[in-house]
């Protein structure tokens, strides 16, 4: 097949400059939605799994076909409200012992490919996950430092608020156009 040719030799640049801006904006939301999930493992699949019910989301990556049901749906947004009233608990188990860290691995690996488009999905998935353990230990040490000078239910409140908030902004940033394609292709 014969090479494209343009008449401007700027163009190949900046069709160049806007494919890798848009797929660096996949990865961006793939890390981002990690980094919520290392803060609370469900409030991402509950913010993909809305989106997705709502049609808000690329239909080309297969993971929104079941976070779509309205049972899933429904059932991520209870565990996440479970999640942000019990973290308030002093009985609360700290989120870097092992099945938090494994909750906020599998989230931020699905969230994270829910993000992105079928071809994206493996490394969006990687990333998300690998993101959410990072972001556990460091918003973990964070939230620690806070505890102690504000006290856990406010400490909980001002993260519950970024969570959330980042989750929904996230998310909202990666609706499909009208062919259902993300529009961060």
């Amino acid at each position: 097949m014969p090479p494209i040719r343009f008449a401007d030799p700027e163009v190949p640049r900046a069709v160049y400059a806007v494919r890798t801006e848009n797929r660096e904006m996949i990865v961006i939301r793939s890390i981002l939605i990690g980094a919520v999930a290392g803060m609370r493992a469900m409030t991402p699949l509950a913010a993909v799994s809305d989106a997705a019910r709502r049609g808000a989301l690329s239909a080309d990556n297969g993971g929104p076909a079941l976070l779509a049901h309205p049972l899933v749906s429904a059932g991520t947004k209870l565990l996440a409200a479970g999640e942000l009233l019990g973290d308030k608990l002093p009985s609360a188990p700290d989120r870097v012992i092992i099945p938090g860290l494994a909750a906020r691995l599998v989230t931020g690996a699905v969230a994270g490919a829910a993000l992105a488009p079928r071809s994206r999905r493996p490394t969006a998935a990687l990333l998300g996950a690998a993101v959410a353990v990072g972001a556990a230990y460091l918003t973990f040490n964070v939230r620690m430092r806070s505890m102690r000078r504000f006290g856990q239910a406010s400490t909980g409140a001002v993260e519950d608020a970024i969570t959330v908030g980042a989750a929904l902004w996230i998310v909202n940033g990666a609706k499909p156009d009208k062919a259902g394609r993300s529009l961060s292709r």
